[in-house]
């Protein structure tokens, strides 16, 4: 590492904590709606996989909750 990329980080950084202190944003780093409605979209469709395989991998025998289902 070079002694420059180091005082870079080092300024970065302070800037950084002294906006944070001051209630102030320097990354401006807002969602934009469609990114947001792409997100949930995702998180509804992962949802409706886990519980499928979910349900799917609900045999006789196996295991579930600690108790064997019937």
């Amino acid at each position: 590492m070079h002694q420059t990329m180091i005082a870079q980080w080092k300024r970065q950084a302070i800037k950084g904590m002294a906006a944070t202190f001051s209630g102030r944003s320097t990354s401006g780093a807002t969602a934009r709606p469609a990114d947001v409605e792409k997100l949930h979209a995702k998180i509804g469709q992962l949802l409706v996989e886990r519980d499928f395989l979910r349900d799917a991998s609900v045999r006789p025998g196996v295991i579930r909750g600690g108790k064997y289902s019937t």
